[in-house]
């Protein structure tokens, strides 16, 4: 019975986080940015990539999870990928970022999960890792694991999200639509007051501009004055950090993972996902004290993977440093509509010692949407 838990746990809480009847940004008649999204409107957009959830709802306080980002399909540890981190705000606790900053390379897939289960999470990992056919002789790996605390709602003294969680989450990975809101590990944070949790966004650059997709996927858990397209949601609904009636202070974390086909070295990644916090002001964050916002950014180029160790020098081509700039333009759009998705898809939830922090209310949100003109 044990064995089957993690399986039991996330078919179980698919009903109570998952709203069908919940919109996305667009489908409110909302258009963030210039260039159009993919055909998912989601990280897995970019050709290769895959997302998995385990979610994991038990009793009345247990609500986290788990979430699996696979940049490709194929070993990681033996086909490595140019990637690169870009922190906002360090507080935060993310699992192999010395060496992703030192090497700028990834070498397994990232998960998000809970503060308090990073290493639980990044012990599974490890165990899939040194599991994969060729991989019999490998002494080390650099497991990429983020977080962000969803101790308001879930048990997180627990540790409740194991490392059979995080094979599964892996196990479950797919291309195609992407479930978003209060699902993996999104299960329990909280966005601007409201409930948050996953989202996700796209963009696909023109041709004469090379074509390139950019994805966005984002953890949110993070404080501040919400803004939609520029509409003070927010200050109209009457929530807001440092408000003097509410006891909100607006801390919590962001963790945002950047995925394009483009063939980006880890310096221009870095760039890449330098821009990717722009997102963050757009929707009413200052970046609080105690918010970590981590950024991780990578490139599914083939010609730029990073095979075996035999050759001493390594040929790779270098994309023009002056064509960077509709890069760092769909980064910003598919961050910032990311987020939005994040809060839209997100269904209330009630958990640890009875707190519920409720979802944000989409009638309301579209009379503001319409009071402002932003949508008719």
């Amino acid at each position: 019975m044990k064995i089957l838990l993690p399986i039991l746990v996330s078919a179980l809480s698919l009903s109570y986080s998952q709203s069908t009847d919940r919109p996305r940004l667009r489908e409110l008649g909302i258009e963030v940015g210039i260039f159009r999204t993919g055909p998912f409107n989601a990280i897995t957009d970019v050709s290769g990539v895959q997302v998995g959830h385990v979610t994991v709802m038990l009793g009345e306080n247990i609500r986290t999870g788990v979430t699996a980002i696979i940049p490709h399909n194929g070993n990681l540890f033996q086909e490595k990928i140019p990637a690169a981190l870009y922190v906002g705000n360090g507080f935060g606790k993310l699992v192999g970022a010395t060496q992703l900053e030192e090497l700028g390379q990834i070498e397994t897939p990232i998960l998000l999960t809970n503060t308090l289960s990073v290493w639980d999470v990044a012990n599974g990992l490890v165990d899939y890792m040194i599991g994969l056919p060729g991989n019999e002789q490998v002494r080390s790996i650099n497991p990429i694991v983020g977080e962000t605390n969803d101790g308001g709602l879930n048990d997180i003294r627990g540790r409740h999200v194991s490392r059979e969680n995080a094979l599964e989450a892996i196990r479950k990975a797919s291309s195609g639509p992407v479930n978003e809101g209060s699902v993996g590990a999104g299960t329990g944070t909280s966005c601007f007051g409201w409930k948050g949790g996953i989202g996700t966004s796209s963009r696909v650059l023109p041709p004469k501009l090379g074509g390139y997709t950019v994805g966005s996927l984002v953890q949110t858990n993070y404080g501040g004055v919400l803004e939609i397209a520029g509409v003070p949601i927010g200050r109209e609904l009457g929530r807001y950090s440092f408000q003097e009636q509410l006891d909100y202070k607006g801390d919590g974390s962001c963790m945002i993972v950047i995925a394009t086909d483009a063939p980006l070295d880890r310096s221009q990644l870095k760039r890449l996902a330098k821009r990717a916090t722009l997102a963050l002001g757009r929707t009413g964050s200052s970046m609080s004290h105690g918010s970590g916002v981590y950024v991780i950014a990578f490139s599914t180029a083939k010609e730029l993977r990073i095979r075996g160790l035999d050759e001493r020098v390594q040929q790779q081509s270098r994309f023009k440093e002056d064509d960077l700039s509709p890069f760092f333009q769909a980064a910003v759009e598919a961050t910032e509509e990311a987020i939005y998705n994040s809060l839209l898809k997100a269904t209330t939830v009630k958990g640890h010692r009875g707190r519920e922090v409720e979802s944000l209310p989409i009638e309301r949100v579209k009379d503001l949407l319409k009071k402002y003109g932003r949508i008719q």
